[in-house]
């Protein structure tokens, strides 16, 4: 899924275009016990509530593509009869009124996600006919030819509130506020099918986590049966091993600097061409930035096997999460420069009266704390 469908799902929740029809829950308490399930028709809630499921709902969609929401294929089998893929398929055809498969789909849960405290699994069914969507953009609300049959799952903590002081109309007074368990917003959820070129795709799923470094893997390779993959800081970790491997554990400032550079020219180039899915990398794209980034023949000969090593041959990394497109970090011991990266052939290194110098670029707009200076 790309974010422009992620959108198109997310800006169904609102009360003028809503369609889901069925709405189900299980409250755990921290010691994996459930306390209370419901299920009922969504429209029958009253509008308050609505709203806040509403809210829920849409924060489960409202990740960055590549780190906070992530797209997974299923595995052969997990299709087959008894696999994952095939749990969550019939119980979508289910529409979520089979209480057997519910109760099974809680237990599944409750074993599986490792979370210290108590949290809602909440369950959401819709049938969405997708209106048709011309070549040059323009939606046709009244004209559609197929239709998103779907459930959205989310996992929402319930903690309790702060105490407080709080003031009371009816006494006119301020008095200790009543502690209440509130359902705060998803720490993880599911989308399934996914809702790949706005249409069902029942051989992948859009898993969505709070914390990018947090995916729980158990619940990710049990419940959903897809296989972790790496998280957004382990591919920046990855990717500099990558560097200093290639390099011999000799990283020169220049080179590393030219392969970030490079690295930021395909973002841009990607960015003006307005592509909607994010920017990935291949084994075959980095060694090319190597190259062009004028690592020695003799450092390449060990790129291959250092990038096997490193996330697997066939492993693609996404270049939003290889390094912090704003600005680029220079950093010593007692100085750390931010540059914008476009322009980090503003930087270099020199010698200077025998000492070793990062020179930098400037031209006649300098600001000290501030105020502005003459060179």
């Amino acid at each position: 899924m790309l974010k422009p469908e992620l959108n198109e799902i997310k800006k169904l929740f609102t009360p003028k275009k809503c369609s889901v029809n069925r709405i189900c829950g299980c409250y755990v308490d921290g010691e994996k016990n459930i306390k209370t399930t419901f299920s009922e028709s969504f429209l029958n809630l009253p509008d308050d509530e609505t709203f806040k499921y509403f809210e829920i709902m849409r924060k489960a969609l409202s990740g960055t593509i590549g780190k906070t929401a992530l797209n997974m294929e299923f595995p052969a089998a997990a299709e087959s009869e008894g696999g994952t893929q095939e749990f969550l398929y019939r119980l979508r055809e289910s529409k979520l009124k089979d209480d057997g498969l519910l109760a099974s789909f809680y237990d599944r849960v409750i074993e599986n996600f490792e979370y210290v405290g108590n949290y809602l699994i909440l369950l959401v069914h819709d049938t969405y006919d997708v209106p048709l969507k011309t070549t040059d953009g323009i939606v046709n609300d009244d004209a559609s030819d197929t239709v998103y049959d779907y459930i959205l799952c989310t996992i929402c903590p319930v903690n309790l509130t702060k105490s407080a002081l709080s003031y009371d109309i009816e006494s006119n007074g301020f008095h200790n506020r009543i502690r209440d368990w509130v359902v705060e917003m998803p720490e993880a959820g599911f989308l399934f099918p996914a809702f790949n070129d706005r249409a069902s795709d029942i051989h992948s799923i859009m898993y969505y986590v709070k914390d990018s470094e947090e995916l729980y893997d158990v619940f990710l390779n049990e419940v959903l049966g897809c296989v972790p993959t790496l998280t957004a800081k382990a591919q920046k970790e990855s990717f500099r091993v990558i560097i200093d491997q290639t390099l011999d554990n000799n990283a020169d400032f220049d080179t590393v600097n030219e392969i970030y550079g490079e690295l930021t020219k395909l973002e841009t180039e990607h960015k003006e061409k307005q592509i909607a899915e994010p920017l990935t990398l291949n084994k075959d794209t980095v060694k090319k930035i190597f190259e062009r980034s004028g690592v020695k023949d003799e450092n390449m000969k060990v790129f291959d096997e250092v990038y096997d090593a490193a996330v697997g041959k066939e492993t693609e990394l996404f270049a939003g999460n290889l390094h912090t497109s704003r600005s680029l970090e220079v950093k010593t011991p007692d100085i750390v420069i931010k540059v914008n990266p476009e322009r980090a052939d503003l930087i270099h290194t020199s010698i200077i009266d025998g000492k070793k110098c990062i020179v930098i670029e400037m031209n006649d707009n300098v600001e000290l704390n501030g105020l502005d200076v003459t060179l």
